[in-house]
């Protein structure tokens, strides 16, 4: 080993360069940021060859003084942070003071600037060579202008790793996108090769914002989205939160901003999940635009060198928001809530001529627990009086609201034929009355706007499981002794947090007895899991405990077990239903949370409205 000596400055902002600069997206964000910071209100980005021959952003912001000009391009420069304390809650994108240097060392960099009030603007030059900065007078107005020419000129081996134009092109304009969201009062225009890419002007009104997210997201987006804004506890959640049937098959719509800050946080994205299971598709990925605020004292935003990852004083707290919030915006979804009118109120209109409803020969079972779901919650089966075709379980009765012409839905024998009940103003409901069943697998039913078509099984299997989940909610979670405890070897650290979550084990019906140092036994399962493998589920939720502080693997294997029994419970394809108990699932439908999706996350429903229809057959041209 050769003795210890200090780096040339060039030499150290190459190396800072590996970490800030590794391709023109990245040198677009840091330019951006900078504008951002300096309180710009409209930004010119011009692009060449995808940024490797040239990079120009120009904002209108605070601009830079002549005598700070040189120390803009030093290492470790800043005007941003002063003290520790400014460290501890950074409320700017930017903090460091590497950015301009490390991309100097790889550029021929030009930086002109005219702070507000001054006479005069000043420009300074710098090449990677020899880093010796050069200034003199130019002719610019309030603002400033960086001029990033020739990406690694003098790195032949890194610009060896560029993709294609295309595909370089492809991320500078994604980043250009991100920041776009999160600053909607700035002005952001992007052209590439000398064509106009987009043009964002400002956004001040829920209007504005919600144009420039279908801009960079996509119309559909906008469409297939609800808008939520909740605020607890110091924390607070807002932004565009897309539908489950609106999912990707990749995680490419996905943007969450931690004040004001583009994040990829893996508790972020471990809440999110959690709040989207009940709902989504196998393999499909939700689509969000989120902004979460919060103090920036209990945020350290300086864990990684791009400043993409962030680390929460509390992070179990910032998850069960970000978990609670989404998940209840998800299931507050009703159809009511989509049959929407052209003014953005739920349509109502008279009611359409009542249908003669048929007399239900037999109905569909929709209570929650009987049969073998009974046994399997070691529920003993509800006691039958004779002569009485109902159950004393108040969890077999037909919900409040729904009218006697529904009751065979719920297996409490025949019913007179009668006429479909709308509501005390005689308005439509959102799925409206059902006319017909088509090849006994889909329900056709007339509302205010058109055609509504229900797959009669999917929407049966949801609310059957939502019943499922409230009625285990109420009854709570049964144990289940193992005749000979299981032990298992963990870590000591595992040890230590299932001591420390002890209470939490027993609450979800599982019972851990630590024996050793490294060593525990489990003595209770909940009963639904007999079953399962319980020493992996065991090591499975201490995974998860230990990495996000929480874990929801005991309840989703209780809920794939309920959503198992809601499949087998559920009215099956080819039951001819009558109008009664075609019109009473519809009724349960507008009650029900999730009722959108099936327990696998496909759709449960989808309108037409009478202008889709009339487009389907020319009418009116």
């Amino acid at each position: 080993m050769s003795r210890i000596q200090l780096l040339s400055p060039r030499l150290a902002n190459q190396i800072a360069a590996g970490e800030v600069v590794e391709r023109p997206a990245s040198v677009i964000k840091e330019l951006l940021e900078n504008s951002l910071d300096a309180g710009a209100t409209r930004v010119d980005i011009d692009v060449e060859q995808a940024g490797v021959k040239l990079l120009r952003v120009r904002d209108d912001g605070s601009g830079i003084e002549q005598d700070d000009l040189p120390l803009a391009l030093s290492r470790h420069a800043t005007s941003k942070i002063r003290d520790l304390d400014d460290l501890e809650k950074v409320a700017t994108l930017g903090f460091r003071g590497e950015a301009l240097a490390s991309v100097s060392s790889v550029s021929r960099l030009t930086l002109t600037s005219c702070p507000a009030g001054a006479d005069q603007a000043w420009q300074v030059e710098t090449e990677g060579r020899d880093m010796a900065p050069n200034i003199r007078p130019a002719a610019h107005p309030q603002g400033t202008t960086v001029e990033v020419r020739d990406l690694f000129f003098n790195t032949p081996a890194r610009r060896k790793f560029l993709r294609t134009e295309k595909t370089e092109f492809s991320h500078l304009e994604e980043v250009v996108k991100r920041l776009a969201l999160s600053r909607f009062d700035v002005g952001f225009n992007l052209r590439h090769n000398g064509r106009p890419v987009f043009s964002l002007p400002p956004a001040r009104t829920e209007q504005e914002a919600r144009r420039r997210v279908a801009t960079v997201c996509g119309p559909a987006f906008v469409e297939q989205s609800r808008f939520i804004d909740h605020e607890r506890s110091g924390l607070r959640l807002w932004g565009w939160v897309g539908l489950p049937t609106f999912s990707r098959s990749q995680a490419d719509l996905q943007y969450f901003f931690v004040n004001g800050r583009m994040i990829r946080d893996k508790l972020v994205v471990h809440a999110v999940r959690q709040a989207y299971r009940d709902v989504l598709f196998n393999g499909r990925h939700p689509t969000f635009v989120l902004f979460m605020e919060l103090d920036p004292a209990v945020v350290d935003v300086n864990v990684h060198p791009t400043k993409h990852e962030v680390r929460f004083r509390d992070g179990r707290m910032v998850h069960d928001f970000l978990f609670s919030t989404l998940y209840r915006a998800l299931a507050d979804q009703r159809p009511g809530d989509q049959v929407d009118g052209e003014d953005g109120e739920a349509a109502v209109a008279p009611a359409l001529n009542p249908l003669q409803a048929q007399p239900a020969a037999s109905g569909i079972d929709t209570g929650v627990f009987s049969g073998q779901q009974r046994m399997a919650l070691n529920e003993p089966p509800a006691r039958w009086d004779a002569g009485d075709r109902s159950p004393h379980s108040p969890l077999q009765a037909p919900p409040a609201g729904t009218g006697a012409a529904y009751a065979g839905l719920y297996g409490v024998g025949s019913v007179s034929a009668g006429l479909p009940e709308a509501s005390k103003d005689d308005e439509i409901p959102p799925l409206g009355y059902a006319v017909a069943q088509l090849h006994g697998v889909y329900i056709l039913s007339e509302n205010a706007l058109g055609l509504v078509v229900v797959d009669m099984h999917a929407a049966h299997e949801r609310i059957t499981y939502e019943r499922l989940k409230l009625a285990m909610d109420q009854e709570g979670l049964r144990s289940q002794p193992l005749l000979v405890p299981e032990t298992l070897a963990v870590s000591q650290r595992e040890a230590d947090c299932a001591d420390e979550h002890a209470e939490w084990f027993t609450r979800l019906g599982m019972s851990l007895q630590r024996m050793g140092p490294e060593s525990l036994a489990i003595r209770e399962i909940p009963a639904l899991l007999r079953q399962a493998d319980a020493e992996q589920l065991v090591r499975d939720v201490l995974s998860d405990l230990l990495e996000y502080g929480t874990s929801d693997r005991i309840q989703a294997h209780l809920n794939e077990l309920l959503a198992t029994m809601a499949c087998h419970g559920s009215v099956r394809a080819n039951r001819r239903l009558t109008l009664a108990e075609m019109n009473g699932l519809l009724r349960d439908m507008e009650q029900t949370e999730r009722s959108g999706q099936c327990n696998h996350g496909r759709p449960t429903w989808t309108q037409l409205s009478m202008a889709e229809l009339d487009k389907l057959f020319l009418r009116g041209r």
